[in-house]
């Protein structure tokens, strides 16, 4: 019986779209495979790994019958990655096999049962639904998400709280040592509600999210949250468990404070920065009337230093970081300028961007 009969692009984009979950080694062999269902000329195409769930559509299906089955991910995407690009690709199926052909091109791959595969279920309502554009929403998790932890105890760290009150979304992350805080505005207004959404979620939706004022509808439930954009659904398990206090983390009141370039800061962080070594990322910042010293040394006795030249009158102050975080950050701005807050060689600095307050960073010293 024949599936789908389209141009190769026709069917690699929604296969590339549901497989950046795909694991290729699970304790459930058929979490390998999609999930592929055809109704007429609708083709769905499914994955999942138990905790994440994407699916998307197409219109490249042939014949009325409708029909299911799953299939090996990742052999069937390498198949046709190798394929010509504008060449005609035919989905078959037979005796429990599925048959790609193109041109003189013929693979033939094994399938499991439609019915043997997981689908993640779904609660019969959800608390509260918001929308925002998807480039709002990119924006959102592109700057905070490199300060979520990885494989930290601490489970509830490895993801990105998403707090909805009044007319702000706001994405808050932190991995112990540094947080990052970012906040959009809505049309909409809400209840104050928290969620906690896994790291492997955040970065799936940052590669299948585009810079377009296209609408995402994002479906809150108590233990699951849902995205709805572009023809694809994205359902998520959340992460249980009491994210930290964020407000708390927030410096206020200081008054030390200036203004540096952010390319400027970024490349002498960046020359500084190979002198550290890989256990080893602190550098130390020297502020003093008009000027910041920024320098690192390494275990060889080696050292780097560099001078940035800045308007700042408000006392000298010795202080280290991990140079990490802070090229994290500025790699990850896009202004011209930021502004540093700090107080004493204990506390932990503030960098945001002068005059807005929908982004905060907060990053602890180090003892250098």
């Amino acid at each position: 019986m024949q599936l789908v009969k389209t141009q190769r692009d026709a069917l690699l984009r929604p296969l590339q779209i549901v497989s950046g979950i795909v694991e290729r080694r699970h304790t459930l062999p058929i979490l390998a495979n999609i999930l592929i269902r055809k109704n007429g000329q609708r083709v769905s195409f499914l994955s999942t790994d138990i905790e994440v769930q994407i699916s998307t559509l197409a219109d490249i299906g042939t014949g009325d019958e409708t029909f299911a089955t799953t299939v090996a991910a990742r052999k069937l995407l390498d198949i046709l990655r190798a394929l010509p690009e504008s060449a005609d690709v035919v989905l078959s199926m037979a005796n429990k096999k599925m048959t790609v052909q193109s041109g003189k091109s013929r693979f033939s791959l094994q399938t499991l049962a439609a019915e043997e595969f997981p689908t993640v279920a779904q609660p019969d309502a959800y608390s509260a639904t918001l929308e925002l554009s998807q480039k709002a929403l990119k924006h959102l998790f592109s700057m905070v998400h490199f300060s979520m932890a990885q494989q930290d105890i601490r489970y509830y760290l490895n993801g990105l709280l998403l707090v909805v009150e009044g007319k702000q979304v706001i994405a808050v992350a932190t991995d112990g040592h540094r947080l990052a805080y970012c906040s959009v505005a809505t049309e909409q207004e809400f209840a104050r509600q928290e969620v906690i959404i896994p790291r492997k979620t955040i970065i799936e939706l940052q590669r299948l999210l585009d810079d377009s004022e296209d609408l995402v509808k994002i479906d809150l439930a108590p233990n699951q949250v849902r995205f709805t954009f572009g023809g694809i659904e994205l359902i998520s398990k959340l992460v249980e468990g009491k994210f930290p206090d964020f407000q708390r983390v927030i410096p206020s009141g200081y008054t030390k404070s200036f203004v540096i370039g952010r390319e400027t800061w970024l490349h002498a962080l960046q020359r500084v920065a190979i002198l550290t070594s890989d256990k080893f990322k602190g550098v130390r910042f020297i502020l003093s009337d008009g000027s910041v010293k920024i320098s690192s040394t390494n275990a060889d006795q080696e050292e780097a230093q560099d001078e940035i030249e800045i308007t700042y009158d408000q006392g000298p102050l010795d202080i280290g970081f991990n140079v990490s975080y802070l090229l994290d950050v500025l790699n990850n701005l896009k202004t011209e300028n930021v502004e540093v807050s700090v107080g004493d060689a204990n506390s932990s600095a503030l960098i945001r961007v002068p005059e807005n307050n929908d982004f905060k960073y907060v990053v602890m010293p180090m003892r250098i």
